[in-house]
Formats: C-alpha cells, structure tokens, sequence
C-alpha cells in the first residue's frame, strides 16, 4: 500500500492516537500508583468511585476527568490547587481557614460539605467518630480523593473503633511516624527579631499542677514518694484548687523544676505537659516516653528524666544539689540561646499541613490496618 494511500494515512493517525492514549494510562497508573491489592482493601471499607481514563481535551470524553482537577478548585477560592474539607471540627473547636501562618499557598481549607465530591482530602477527628459510622459520608469517594486521621491523644485514652481500620488514606497525630505529624510542640531557631531569654526569678523549687488523678497512674505512684524527700508545691483540681490559665501562667516560672509528668507512656507521646513549662522558663522533669525518645524532641540537657535515677530520693537528692548550684541549675537553659518553644495550634495546623502534605503527594497512599498500627 503505498503511503500516500488515504487508508494508510488513517491507519497510521489511528495507530498515533492509540500510542498516544496507552502512553498517557501507562503514566497515569504510574503516577497514582494502584496497586491492586490496596485499592481492594480500600474499597471493602468504603466505596470508591474509580477514575474515568480518558485524555485531557477529549471532546467525546466525559467531563468528570476536567471536573475533579486541582485547577477547579478555583472556583471557590484564589487559584487553590487543593481543596481539603473538615468533616468533623475537633471537639467542635472551629479555627479561621487561612494556612498563611505556616507558609503554605494554594490551599483551600473548607467545612462545606457541599464540596465533597471536589475535595482532595476529607479531614476526620477520631473522637468524633460514631462507633456505627452513621457521621461519615454516605456517598463513594472520588478516586482522587484522601481520607485523613486525625488523632492527638494517647492509645490509653481514647479506644479503637474496629470498623474504621481500613478507611483511612493518610494519618496526622503526634507520632513522627505519621504521614502527617504535628507533635504538642517544637523548637525552633531564635531570630534577632526575639527578645533575649531570661530566666525568670524562682521563690519555689518543685511544681506540680495536675487534674487528672489516678492512683495506679506511674505518675502518681512517682510524685507519692518523691514528696517524702523534697517539697512539692501542688496545684489543679487534683489538689483541691482549680487553675486558670492565667494563674498557670504566672506560677509555673516561679518554680525552679516543673513535674512534666505525662498520664500515659507511648511512643513520642509527649505533650504540652513539657513544652509550656519549657516556654515559660522552667526546667522540666519528666516521665513518660524514653529519655531517647525525649531527645528526638528536644536538647538533652533541656530536661531531668526520672529514669535517670534508680529511686525517687536520688532524684530528689539531684534537685536539692541544683538548687544550691546556680550554675550547674543554668546550664539547662542553654538551649534557649538557640532555640525558642513553638506550641501548637490544635486543629489549624493539622488541617493546613495536611493540605499542604496532599499537596505535594498526588500518589495513591493507604493505612494498611489503623488500629494495629496505632493501639497495639
């Protein structure tokens, strides 16, 4: 057939735009990553609606392909390229939407269900999770779109629910081996903009502010026989009296050495129990995690580990010595001449960090099995 054959010509414009389109599914599936396996277990959990392949500019194509591209979320906010929706706001805290605070653009965060079948991410709060599931959505998912966890306490306080191990794309809570993790607080490098620290002036050695009491916590068992061999100055509903955060705030640097006694012991499990005495200019003893998990936070010589000592009385005698050692007691705050305390904002910068995660992740992820990773 000679090339100039009209139906040589047509073969071969036909065989250009089948390359063409088993090119671009080759580099689609690629992309997104699909193993078979994981979009199974995905959907005996929850219905997924797959994607409809077809090429870009396709005239004949449907128009759910365009229709669940990032660029139309711009429709509902300054050129955001990723829509993340809160589904549930945690314990009903709600928190302005602008993820300007932590240098993320492009991001539209949003409560409005209406927009479900256009988010790429749909954000859920463990706590608020029916056992029955009867709060989650209803209809199929969109392929592109990721399910996240979020979850700030420990395994100890709050329970697994058996049917939401497999729902899940991505994970935010305060493990550094989360696809998102936010802990209770950071350090991060003083500027020339931050005023110099000071250590605060002391009248009291030993604090401790606490509401939650249970005898067989560790905590508890800790502070009974630690009392026995220094003053400890108590506070908080535990102790009869009932602290504000005003009154925390005006006690805590008047203490030389702040009890930063966690209520449970977990992995990275480690709370504002520490960072606000830190931030506030005390040194905190603490019990919880390992000393080495303690040190993927923060300084080593920033805090006391009980576990540093064989009995409570050692770790008194070591408290009475600081305290009649000036310098010695100020070298643990050496770690302000580089670095300052960063709380966290509960909420705002799960949402808009897990935004910014799907952002950049545009690859099938999924939670193999939840609940063993997380409780057992």
């Amino acid at each position: 057939m000679p090339l100039s054959d009209p139906k040589w010509k047509a073969a071969r414009t036909f065989g250009f735009r089948s390359l063409i389109v088993l090119c671009f599914l080759g580099g689609l599936f690629t992309y997104y990553k699909l193993d078979i396996k994981f979009v199974k277990s995905d959907m005996r959990a929850r219905q997924v609606r797959p994607p409809v392949l077809c090429v870009p500019g396709d005239s004949n194509c449907s128009t759910e392909w365009q229709h669940n591209q990032p660029q139309e979320a711009a429709a509902v906010d300054m050129e955001p390229d990723t829509i993340l929706l809160i589904w549930m706001w945690p314990f009903g805290y709600k928190f302005d939407l602008n993820c300007s605070d932590f240098k993320i653009k492009k991001c539209h965060l949003t409560d409005n269900k209406a927009l479900y079948d256009k988010a790429h991410g749909v954000l859920f709060h463990h706590r608020e999770i029916h056992g029955n599931l009867e709060n989650l959505p209803k209809e199929p998912s969109p392929w592109f779109q990721k399910w996240v966890w979020l979850n700030m306490e420990s395994p100890a306080n709050s329970g697994p629910i058996p049917e939401i191990t497999h729902l899940f794309n991505l994970t935010s809570t305060y493990r550094l081996d989360s696809n998102v993790p936010v802990p209770y607080g950071h350090l991060e490098p003083v500027t020339s903009e931050d005023e110099s620290f000071k250590i605060p002036a002391k009248d009291k050695l030993v604090c401790w502010i606490v509401s939650n009491w249970k005898s067989h916590f560790r905590r508890v068992q800790f502070y009974n026989e630690l009392k026995k061999h220094v003053h400890i100055h108590t506070y908080g509903k535990a102790f009869g009296s009932d602290i504000s955060d005003q009154d925390y705030s005006k006690i805590v640097p008047t203490c030389k050495f702040y009890l930063s006694f966690e209520n449970s012991v977990y992995k990275d499990y480690i709370t504002e129990k520490l960072y606000s005495p830190m931030k506030l200019g005390t040194v905190p003893i603490v019990l919880g995690t390992s000393r080495q998990n303690y040190e993927e936070h923060i300084p080593g010589d920033s805090f006391i580990h009980v576990d540093d000592f064989s009995t409570p009385k050692k770790l008194a005698d070591r408290l009475l010595y600081l305290d009649k050692n000036n310098s010695e007691y100020t070298a643990y705050f050496n770690w302000t001449k580089k670095f300052k305390v960063k709380m966290t904002w509960f909420g705002k910068e799960h949402a808009c960090k897990t935004c910014g995660y799907i952002q950049k992740h545009r690859v099938y992820e999924y939670v193999h099995d939840l609940n063993k990773w997380y409780w057992d």
